[in-house]
């Protein structure tokens, strides 16, 4: 036992992208600290946009993250696109809905099977799993592949898509192209059943923790929304995306390099768990079947379930492409031309990408000139709800041994998939005048 006594300093978390640190100090019981600190360096990408024509920034925006590039760049054409009263027809509107499916699970594929197993099966990493379940890691290969496939075949390559483009698509798939596709997802279903239960049978090992906050996600009451819909609350509140800024509020605080987010409550949550519990009603009856076998139920407060929410997300997206491409082939497929006349003006665009709300936000001038931007990242707004879990926690499992203590904390970190690097927007610079 750790007697009460605790000095974790963890530099950095593993299974995350990019650089997160847990400094946790106790003595006797009582807790003395806790910090979850973001010290990645800043990249000022909204800075990097000023001056940029409109239709460079979703080349240069996608470039914010390597994982959720398919994200930026939706979020950056919509942006785009309702600045200059872009209108897209629904061949383009479906296609760009099954890009971020794409995305998301290509994302949450990863998550799941290569930074969150290891946890459940009490291994350090993915790599000693391909030897104690080899059968489950080459079933997560292989869903894996699938959705990168799927993210070449919509977007013309796996990260950086080259087709999404303000108003449309430059290039879009054929006919044999997405029945080939929809051939690919249908066999998939053995795969997702296999990894499912393995995610049933170890989900007793997830921590039984709750902490009750606020859940913010798009929400649309024909769907489950991702691509597009109103800002909703799991307080029952809702809103156009204009008023974005009052819904994440952003402040600085010493110990991170990223901004925070607060609403009514003192923190936010945003992501999958996020989703389920404003959008649960809307998913497919192959995903609500899941989530009601491994007992995933809205509202749940326990932030170890984002992980199985993401999962239960997966068996949608895989059901929901399914559909879009019956769609997309029942009404054939055809080339589009894209004609933008540049126009002053200001919009913001909107996805729901894996880790949540994604905005982007920019202004132009006469001559289509970016001269505004802001961007404000999934992470950003899980920052200040994982610092408040990390309160909560560390007071219930203080008397641990420390090893498990520090293990419970990475869980708690690698459960919101943050991406860190893509969050750091703020550098505090003291000035030496001499």
């Amino acid at each position: 036992m750790s007697n009460g006594n605790l000095n974790i300093d963890i530099h950095y978390v593993t299974r995350v992208e990019g650089h997160g640190n847990i400094v946790v100090n106790a003595k006797d019981g009582n807790v003395e600290n806790v910090q979850w600190q973001g010290p990645e360096a800043p990249r000022y990408f909204e800075a990097m946009v000023i001056g940029q024509k409109w239709d460079m920034l979703h080349h240069i925006t996608s470039r914010i993250c390597g994982i959720c590039s398919i994200g930026h760049t939706s979020a950056s054409v919509k942006a785009t696109e309702n600045a200059m009263g872009l209108k897209l027809s629904d061949q383009s509107e479906l296609l760009r809905r099954l890009a971020i499916h794409a995305e998301n699970l290509q994302s949450h594929v990863l998550h799941v099977g290569y930074l969150v197993l290891p946890d459940l099966v009490g291994v350090g990493s993915v790599i000693p799993l391909a030897t104690s379940h080899p059968n489950e890691v080459k079933t997560v290969i292989k869903l894996h592949r699938i959705a990168n496939q799927m993210s070449d075949l919509v977007c013309g390559r796996t990260i950086h898509p080259q087709r999404i483009i303000p108003g449309g698509f430059s290039k879009v798939p054929t006919i044999d192209e997405l029945k080939g596709l929809k051939d690919t997802l249908l066999s998939a279903a053995p795969d997702l059943t296999a990894v499912g239960n393995l995610l049933k049978a170890l989900a007793p090992k997830l921590p039984n923790f709750t902490r009750e906050t606020e859940y913010v996600s798009l929400t649309d009451k024909n769907e489950y929304a991702l691509y597009d819909g109103l800002l909703g609350s799991s307080l029952g509140d809702t809103a156009p995306i204009t008023e974005y800024e009052t819904w994440t509020n952003e402040f600085c605080v010493p110990q991170s390099t990223a901004k925070y987010t607060k609403r009514k409550q003192d923190s936010l949550m945003v992501g999958a768990l996020a989703r389920f519990n404003i959008n649960h009603a809307q998913l497919t009856p192959n995903a609500k079947k899941y989530a009601e076998e491994i007992g995933l139920v809205a509202p749940c407060y326990n932030t170890f379930m984002n992980t199985v929410a993401q999962f239960v997300e997966c068996i949608y997206m895989v059901d929901d492409s399914v559909r879009i491409i019956d769609e997309l082939l029942h009404r054939g497929i055809k080339e589009e031309t894209v004609e933008v006349k540049p126009k002053a003006g200001r919009g913001i665009g909107v996805v729901d990408v894996p880790r949540g709300i994604l905005i982007h936000d920019y202004t132009y001038d006469d001559d289509g000139v970016c001269t505004k931007a802001n961007c404000i990242i999934p992470t950003n707004q899980n920052h200040n709800n994982i610092q408040r879990d990390m309160e909560a926690l560390v007071p219930q499992i203080v008397n641990k041994p420390q090893a498990e203590v520090e293990l419970l904390l990475e869980m708690l970190v690698r459960a919101y998939d943050p991406c860190i690097s893509c969050s750091t927007h703020y550098l505090k610079v003291n000035f030496n005048n001499k």
